[in-house]
């Protein structure tokens, strides 16, 4: 006979009738049906170089889902029939790096050659995940390009401490796996990189947005650049999301925390824009610690960026 009182655990601590929250179109693989959307973790931060619990936020931004409903009342938009696949965390190495990197490019690549129409929504860890990420990406998607929002470059050498959070970009551009001309970083800001770094990108044809040019040019303008120029060069736009191109105030959670980034309202009016466009098929979202998180903050904010990126899709669909 069944318990009175009960509800299952992770659900929403209130439940009303006219609400459908976020966490509620997350639907777990099945083994068989793959909706337009999918999640998939990829919890490794044993790759940072600096302390880092970047693990942790797959688990933690799922849960924040259920913080909010489906409904966009600036778009006039539920997502209550929108469906997203989870399929869960890839399985990390407890001691080899180089074939957790493998199993997440593995993994990437597998998923998109058997369901080719899913858009996947990866969720790091710290963003070394982006490396191997975007090399899966790219064995499905043809020639691709990348917008990086980011504090940093990383762009660091492999030399001194191997492949880390640091060096996912020169990886890529290294290996030859996206064209330097097809990167395109927005938000880097004062004292956060060394000037042989910016040179690097530069000399390799990276398009960089500072953050002053943020703030002079305003987003919209830099978006619509973005995607004119990639438009024409590439067959797919994989966005990243390192979570520290927030200013501190707004990222508490993230390990390399810094004043002078962008705002959060920023921040989603870029995915807003770009999820408009057919070309954006993928996207990770890095670097956040929720064990130096207050309150979840940055987290939520990783939610809001996977709720307002299904929004602008479904009305790109629409």
């Amino acid at each position: 006979m069944p318990l009175s009182h009960l509800k299952k655990a992770g659900d929403a601590v209130f439940v009303d009738s006219y609400v459908t929250k976020a966490h509620e179109i997350v639907v777990p693989w099945d083994g068989k049906e793959v909706a337009p959307f999918s999640l998939i973790g990829a919890p490794l931060s044993k790759t940072s170089i600096s302390h880092s619990g970047a693990s942790f936020s797959p688990t933690v931004i799922r849960k924040m889902l259920s913080s909010y409903s489906t409904y966009a009342i600036e778009d006039d938009i539920d997502l209550k029939d929108v469906m997203v696949t989870d399929f869960g965390d890839i399985l990390m190495h407890v001691t080899d790096l180089d074939e957790s990197r493998n199993r997440i490019r593995n993994t990437i690549e597998e998923l998109l050659s058997q369901h080719s129409n899913t858009i996947p929504i990866v969720l790091g860890g710290d963003h070394g995940i982006s490396f191997p990420s975007i090399s899966g990406f790219k064995k499905n998607k043809g020639k691709v390009g990348v917008i990086q929002f980011d504090a940093h470059h990383d762009l660091r050498n492999t030399v001194d401490g191997g492949r880390s959070n640091g060096t996912p970009f020169r990886s890529l551009i290294e290996q030859g796996i996206i064209d330097g001309e097809n990167l395109i970083q927005i938000g880097i800001r004062n004292f956060s990189n060394s000037k042989p770094y910016s040179e690097y990108g530069h000399d390799h044809g990276v398009t960089i947005y500072t953050m002053r040019d943020v703030r002079q040019q305003g987003i919209e303008k830099i978006i619509e650049k973005s995607v004119n120029s990639l438009c024409e060069k590439v067959d797919a736009i994989y966005i990243s999301v390192d979570m520290d191109v927030l200013d501190q105030a707004f990222a508490p959670g993230c390990p390399a925390i810094g004043p002078g980034g962008m705002d959060s309202m920023t921040l989603l009016d870029a995915i807003s824009l770009l999820a408009n466009e057919d070309k954006v098929q993928g996207m990770d979202i890095v670097e956040i610690d929720p064990t130096i998180d207050f309150r979840d903050m940055t987290s939520r904010i990783a939610a809001h960026i996977i709720l307002t990126f299904l929004t602008n899709k479904q009305k790109a669909i629409v």
